[in-house]
């Protein structure tokens, strides 16, 4: 029985577990409270700006079992589907345009499944507000009427606008656009727009205003940014007018005319005038006020003048009558008025046309004899002109006109009623000129003006002008360039000038003459203007070859005008080549060129150009070249060394002569010889190197010799300047400015250090320039522990140790004696000395051997005296 309890207690735990094995528990979303965004969206809001396609919201939840949830949304049936949602990860994205203003909040059916369970939630989603809603006129455009008469600063209407945001951003503030000049003005807040204080409406003036009224919200949020929204309306404000101005006539001034045909009754003119209030005007009443000496009559509502008597009978020509316009009231009362006048003229028919008169009655040609160039609106008062018209009125008024070349002439009246004098006035002097027109015809012509007929009348107007004196000469150019050859004779022709006056009889002559610092060697003919060179003047182009000067040409008043003359003296061919002396010695080293010159005197090129050329050699032609162009005289390329010369020439002496032309390229051509003596050497040959050399290339020119010495010798002094200088630094940083002196007496009978020159002998005058060490004094070491690279080791005497000092410059170089302990100083020389006949060869490798056991002898020489002390 025990047993039988064991084996059903794992019977019973297995029937547990599969109970709750089959159980199934829903999925849940997480609540994670508001502004959060993921959870379920419970009190989630939205922006109405976000744009389509952004992810706005991720759903988050779980299942108790752990397996994969799905998510999925559902909006109630008819309303617009704005979410779409991942089933997978959650996540919301907006696909539709939002717009609070029509739906300002979205109910949206969130689901979560586990696959077997769904859970289900209704959640709200609110849409916020942004600024994207214009303000909206509520009564414009809109169209109102005010009386003229409306006092200022009184209210015409109210504006009502509306945003249908919210916030700032529905707040509405209202301007006027261009306020500046308006009559109105408009409260901020209210709307309310009146009229402005101290301005007043005229319908007279202006009968409408068109007032654009602007609406602008408080501005909010859009996208991200602050924006401001704004509107506008016209409202057009219609003037109503006010009878508060009296009638005006139109049309004025007003002329009427009498015929001599007219009869009783004829109709001479009508008179118009209208109420000043056009948008309620009253009937007008016509009446004479006075000036119709009863002779005219009126109609009062028609204002049709007329005629009450016969022509003949008017005893008068001209009728100023003054006619009144009175507004009428509605109660037939005579209110304000205008008053006009009307010129009435009695004319005849147009049956004369005008005519021209002279001094004996009617006359079609006037002539006149001038000078050129009047004076502008002088009066051509030899003309005596008048025309007449025998018509009346209107019949005899006519204009004239001048009809002719250019505006050199105008008429004075353009209008004549009747009859006048006719002026002619100058208008164009400059034009009036006597070399372009020795006459001037002009026709004048009348011509009606208000008449069908147009009758005219002309006359000829001839004037015949006198020449004056009103032009200066003018050359045919400002300049001439002449060219003439040197060596022309005195009396040749240079160039003719011309010069032109266009003035007739004497003024039209014209004399020419020079002047100038360049017109001393020329003439020139007065009359024909032909310049030539002085009997006695040479031209000369190596002298000078450029000459400019002036050229005067005068009328017989005195009128001028200049032109400036160059002249240019072209170089002939006139000089040869020339060279300083016709024999001349030079010494060629070998492998250097020998220079010799020529000097052509002609001032231009080709004249003074020079080939050189070799015409003859002796003993040999074929070993020499020349540079034409420079005269450079050189060894054929071949010719390295003297050995070769001797073997082409088979000639000991090393002499030549040659016979060098120089020859010109003018045409003809001028050419000249000179002989050359050339003595041929190699550079190995002369002591010294190069300097030797040079000395040999030089020997004739002994400036030039002068100058290389004295370069070097400049050198050499600058060269000590900086290497003192550079020792003296370099000691003062190291703080070793003194050399260290240890003092030791040492036996008067010790052979003593001696300065010989090692390049002369003891008997030479330069032997009193050894030093010596007198016995009786004691002798002083010194130790140059500085060394600064200038002086070795040296025993000499010495007086007591000076105060400190800088160093100075080394001591000139001793004389080599040998046996003697040379003091050696680095130093630099140079001399140009007769080469001696006889002298040791000394190699360089021996002088530096010299040098180095001198150097030795001098060290081991200081250590002993060091050991001694």
């Amino acid at each position: 029985m025990k047993n039988v309890k064991i084996l059903h207690l794992p019977l019973l735990f297995v029937f547990v577990h599969d109970c709750f094995a089959q159980a199934d528990f829903a999925p849940y979303f997480y609540d994670n409270g508001p502004y959060i965004h993921n959870g379920n969206l419970a009190l989630f809001s939205l922006s109405e700006d976000t744009a389509v396609g952004t992810q706005i919201y991720c759903l988050n939840g779980t299942d108790p079992e752990g397996y994969e949830v799905r998510y999925g949304l559902a909006f109630d049936p008819g309303s617009k589907e704005y979410f779409r949602v991942d089933p997978k990860s959650g996540n919301i994205t907006l696909v539709e345009k939002l717009d609070r203003e029509k739906q300002d909040s979205i109910d949206v059916l969130v689901s979560i499944t586990d696959g077997q369970s769904k859970v289900v939630e209704r959640v709200t989603i609110f849409v916020m507000d942004a600024n994207d809603e214009k303000p909206e006129f509520q009564n414009m455009p809109a169209f109102i009427d005010v009386l003229e008469t409306t006092e200022s600063g009184s209210s015409i209407y109210k504006a009502e606008a509306v945003d249908r945001d919210t916030g700032s951003g529905g707040s509405v503030t209202y301007y006027l656009q261009n306020p500046q000049p308006s009559l109105f003005a408009i409260d901020r807040h209210s709307g309310v727009l009146r009229i402005k204080s101290g301005e007043m409406l005229d319908y007279e003036k202006t009968k409408t205003h068109f007032v654009t009224v602007i609406a602008k919200d408080g501005g909010g949020d859009f996208n991200g940014k602050e924006q401001f929204l704004s509107s506008s309306a016209t409202l057009t404000i219609n003037v109503i007018d006010a009878q508060d101005t009296p009638p005006s006539f139109i049309g004025t001034p007003y002329f009427g005319y009498v015929y001599e045909i007219s009869v009783p009754g004829s109709e001479i003119f009508i008179v118009l005038a209208k109420d000043g209030d056009v948008g309620n005007p009253n009937p007008i009443h016509y009446s004479f006020d006075d000036g119709d000496d009863g002779v005219f009559s009126i109609n009062k509502t028609s204002g049709c003048i007329t005629l009450l008597t016969l022509p003949i009978y008017l005893k008068r020509e001209i009728f100023n009558i003054r006619v009144k316009a009175s507004e009428v009231s509605p109660e037939g009362r005579l209110m304000d008025y205008g008053v006009t006048t009307v010129v009435i003229r009695v004319v005849d028919l147009n049956n004369n046309p005008p005519t021209f008169y002279g001094e004996n009655g009617p006359k079609n040609m006037f002539e006149l004899t001038m000078y050129e160039h009047p004076p502008e609106g002088e009066i051509l008062r030899g003309l005596k002109i008048t025309v007449n018209d025998s018509d009346q009125g209107a019949n005899a008024k006519f204009n004239l006109r001048l009809i002719g070349p250019g505006r050199m002439l105008r008429v004075v009246p353009q209008t004549v009623l009747n009859e006048a004098q006719v002026t002619i006035l100058v208008e164009d002097s400059a034009a009036m000129d006597y070399e372009k027109h020795h006459f001037l015809t002009y026709k004048l012509l009348a011509v009606e003006i208000d008449t069908p007929e147009r009758f005219s009348a002309t006359a000829d107007i001839v004037i015949h002008l006198l020449d004056t004196n009103d032009n200066a000469p003018k050359f045919s150019s400002d300049y001439y360039i002449a060219r003439i050859p040197e060596n022309s004779p005195g009396g040749s022709n240079v160039v003719s000038v011309t010069a032109t006056d266009p003035d007739s009889g004497p003024w039209g002559e014209v004399k020419y003459s020079i002047y100038g610092s360049g017109a001393d060697l020329f003439l020139i003919q007065s009359a024909s203007g032909i310049i030539y060179t002085q009997p006695w003047a040479s031209l000369d182009a190596e002298v000078r070859s450029k000459y400019n000067f002036y050229v005067k040409a005068e009328d017989a008043e005195g009128k001028y005008s200049l032109a400036e003359v160059f002249v240019t003296v072209l170089d002939l061919n006139d000089h040869p080549p020339a060279f300083n002396d016709n024999f001349l010695e030079k010494t060629m080293v070998i492998g250097a060129p020998v220079k010799i010159e020529a000097v052509d005197d002609d001032a231009e090129v080709p004249n003074n150009v020079i080939e050189y050329a070799i015409m003859k050699a002796e003993p040999d032609n074929n070993i020499f070249d020349i540079n034409a162009d420079t005269g450079e005289i050189m060894l054929k390329s071949y010719i390295k060394s003297m050995a070769i010369i001797q073997n082409i020439t088979k000639q000991r002496d090393f002499t030549w002569s040659l016979v060098v032309q120089a020859r010109d390229r003018g045409q003809p051509s001028f050419s000249t010889t000179a002989v050359v003596k050339i003595d041929i050497t190699e550079a190995t040959q002369l002591n010294g190197g190069p300097l030797g050399s040079f000395l040999m290339q030089n020997r004739n020119k002994p400036l030039q010799i002068l100058g290389m010495l004295a370069g070097v010798i400049s050198l050499m002094v600058t060269v000590t300047v900086i290497i003192s200088t550079a020792t003296f630094m370099r000691n003062k940083k190291s703080n070793r400015i003194l050399p260290n002196r240890r003092v030791r007496r040492r036996p008067r009978k010790q052979h003593t250090w001696n300065f010989k020159n090692p390049f002369k002998k003891p008997e030479r005058p330069e032997e009193k320039f050894r030093v010596k060490e007198e016995e009786q004094e004691p002798e002083v070491i010194v130790e140059n522990v500085n060394y600064n690279n200038n002086i070795s080791n040296v025993v000499r005497h010495w007086p007591p140790p000076p105060p400190p000092c800088a160093p100075c410059l080394p001591p000139p170089a001793p004389p080599y004696i040998p046996g003697e302990r040379q003091w050696a100083v680095p130093t630099i020389s140079a001399a140009v000395a007769i080469k001696p006949k006889k002298k040791p060869v000394v190699t360089r490798q021996d002088t530096v051997n010299k040098a180095l056991v001198s150097e030795l002898k001098m060290r081991l020489e200081q250590k002993r005296m060091l050991n001694h002390s």
